[in-house]
């Protein structure tokens, strides 16, 4: 398949980023992450208001304002993954309006295994070197291996915030699920397991 277009699907902590990267090498294609876009705008002043004013809450972004980040970034390029989009049943139907979707991949895991990853995460406010405390700790406690730098925890993974993220993750996303379930290209990817073992279960459907 040559320059396909993907929509990964899956809660917050579920590896989105890290299976989006390898679609997107292993396919030499566009990898189209919403979430970076919204905090690099995060402060971006709309009639909705700020994207910070809803992620630091853990809540969605209007639809207005990441419908109109991913057209952009679509019209870019050919063959795409989106890690992270379409979050509703809204989105996803303007996606239909603006793109020929080949797959969509859900990447499924439980919430216990998703707060243990996500309230583990490190971030390096300098050069956003990413780590976790657990699965992926720095050489030196608290500090970036790359520029040494203090570590920080994203407000966004806090536990309290994590638990109102995957509430709304579940209430807005099942009818996504629901939209993209009996189409053609719709697989379900058990996203438990170590990465190398996610990424050959999604290559094997390729």
């Amino acid at each position: 398949m040559k320059s396909p277009k993907i929509v990964l699907l899956g809660p917050p902590g579920a590896g989105k980023g890290t299976q989006g990267s390898l679609i997107s090498g292993y396919f030499e294609i566009a990898h189209i992450t919403t979430g970076n876009a919204l905090r690099i705008n995060r402060d971006l002043k709309t009639e909705y208001g700020t994207p910070r004013s809803y992620m630091d809450r853990g809540e969605l972004v209007p639809d207005s304002i990441v419908n109109e980040i991913v057209e952009v970034e679509i019209k870019k390029v050919g063959g795409f993954v989106l890690d992270g989009y379409p979050r509703n049943k809204e989105q996803a139907e303007y996606l239909s309006t603006i793109a020929e979707i080949d797959k969509v991949i859900y990447l499924h895991v439980a919430n216990e295994e998703l707060i243990k990853r996500l309230s583990g995460r490190r971030v390096c406010p300098s050069c956003s070197e990413n780590y976790h405390i657990e699965f992926r700790p720095p050489v030196r406690n608290g500090k970036c291996d790359s520029c040494g730098d203090k570590l920080i925890q994203r407000s966004d993974d806090e536990k309290d915030t994590i638990l109102n993220r995957l509430r709304v993750f579940s209430e807005y996303t099942k009818p996504v699920l629901e939209y993209y379930n009996n189409r053609e290209g719709f697989t379900k990817v058990e996203g438990r397991d170590n990465p190398e073992d996610v990424w050959e279960s999604i290559r094997n459907i390729f």
